[in-house]
């Protein structure tokens, strides 16, 4: 497989997959629905129409990502000028998820393919259907030489890891990512890891509890809380609790019904082993509201559980589900106690009204980013970084992020053959204190 394929041909690859996912857009919600019941919806605003907009905002602005941009040179060099060139890094990996199997597989492969890299992607085994569309997608737009799609479980995703890459591009958990991660190093690999972590979200005294409960509600349990930067857990102000619990009952009933299960609009838990895995999270004595489940539909209802104990079991890792420990706090030692327990989480969200308090929360807490007074939406802006930090992921991407982090830039002084300097030649007798002189100025 080339390593490169050239600035001209990446344009002509990315509108013909532009056209190409138009064209089986109706394939793919078809087949999302199929592999875990995402509504129409959802399937348009977070997988499809996300794909089209990163394509149109790749293919308008290649030319200008590609081209060498000059920096001020340094005295030093006079006279120079300086450049810094993106160079693909070559053959890269890509390995997928399944809770946003076509999108988190394209916008990988979209910024891989505009940065001039060839790729092997790897989508997941678990999203059967959709899998085979966006294989039939790139069959039908790439050269095998230029993109292919390659199917397997974690044995075979193994075997990938084992073979050299010029980069590797994951998106997935924690655990996996640190697998991922150790393959990389014993070649020196760069990776870009996009993982996740427990997401806290505060609210604060005096928040508007009603705007809240209605955000929060849409971002915790929209494709049934399979988000990587869905809220984890609320904090919120004693004295906010008990009124704030009420608003979040009426959001979920408003959104999906007296019976979340008969509504149309609530995705199923992706295979029975996340649903057993989430089951266990569910301790009976601490639910407020939900805690339905159904095994054979892999159905869990929206759930909210009150005040469980830091080490229980749903406050061990990410819950990557359809349930939302309410923990109340006091003041800021104790938030500071418990997002302090958890590694660096991938995002962190704040609600209030008090600008001093939002400018604090975001500021002392180091997470990957995050909303004032909403949620999951800064994932939507392709002019923001999206990445994570520490546990939560290595590198971001989206936009121009994305052609940068898979893009080696090259740093390239180009300098006339006139006008040589002999300070900087030996012997350096008498030499040293001009040019020490020289130095400080800069």
């Amino acid at each position: 497989m080339s390593s490169i394929i050239a600035v001209a041909k990446r344009k002509i690859l990315l509108q013909k997959l532009l056209i190409s996912v138009k064209k089986h857009e109706s394939e793919v919600i078809e087949a999302l629905y199929k592999d875990f019941k995402k509504p129409a919806f959802e399937a348009v605003i977070s997988e499809t129409s996300y794909v089209i907009s990163d394509l149109k905002n790749s293919i308008s602005n290649l030319n200008r990502w590609t081209k060498p941009k000059q920096v001020w040179p340094s005295i030093i060099n006079f006279p120079s000028s300086d450049f810094i060139y993106s160079e693909p890094y070559g053959r890269v990996l890509i390995i997928s998820p399944w809770n946003y199997p076509f999108q988190l597989a394209m916008c990988p492969l979209i910024a891989a393919i505009a940065a001039g890299n060839t790729v092997v992607l790897k989508p997941s085994e678990l999203t059967f259907n959709t899998s085979q569309i966006i294989t039939k997608i790139v069959e039908e737009v790439f050269d095998v030489k230029e993109a292919v799609v390659v199917h397997g479980g974690a044995e075979f995703t193994q075997s990938l890891l084992e073979k050299r890459w010029d980069f590797i591009f994951f998106t997935g958990s924690v655990p996996v990512g640190k697998i991922v991660a150790q393959a990389a190093a014993k070649h020196l690999t760069p990776v870009t890891l996009e993982l996740g972590g427990k997401n806290p979200c505060i609210i604060d005294e005096g928040a508007n509890l009603e705007i809240a409960a209605k955000r929060i509600v849409w971002g915790k349990f929209v494709n049934a809380g399979q988000t990587c930067i869905a809220p984890d857990y609320i904090l919120v102000q004693a004295k906010e609790k008990y009124n704030f619990v009420e608003l979040l009952k009426q959001e979920i009933t408003q959104a999906y019904g007296e019976n979340p299960e008969e509504s149309t609009d609530f995705p199923r838990i992706i295979n029975t082993k996340n649903w057993q895995r989430l089951q266990a999270m569910i301790e009976p004595s601490k639910v407020i509201v939900g805690g339905v489940s159904d095994e054979e539909n892999r159905y869990i209802s929206p759930t909210l559980l009150d005040e469980p104990e830091l080490n229980s079991e749903v406050m061990k890792d990410e819950i990557f589900g359809p349930i939302l420990p309410i923990i109340s706090y006091h003041d800021e030692k104790d938030i500071e106690r418990i997002i302090s327990k958890y590694e660096k989480p991938l995002s962190l969200y704040v609600f209030t009204e008090n600008k001093q308090f939002a400018e604090k929360m975001i500021t002392s807490y180091s997470f990957g980013g995050g909303c004032v007074n909403d949620c999951m939406i800064h994932f939507a802006n392709k002019r923001l970084p999206f990445g994570g930090v520490g546990h939560s992921g290595i590198n971001a991407y989206h936009g121009k992020f994305g052609f940068d982090s898979f893009s080696h830039k090259k740093s390239i002084v180009k300098k006339p053959s006139w006008g040589d300097n002999p300070i900087r030649y030996a012997p350096y007798k008498n030499k040293l204190k001009y040019i020490k002189k020289l130095l400080s100025w800069l």
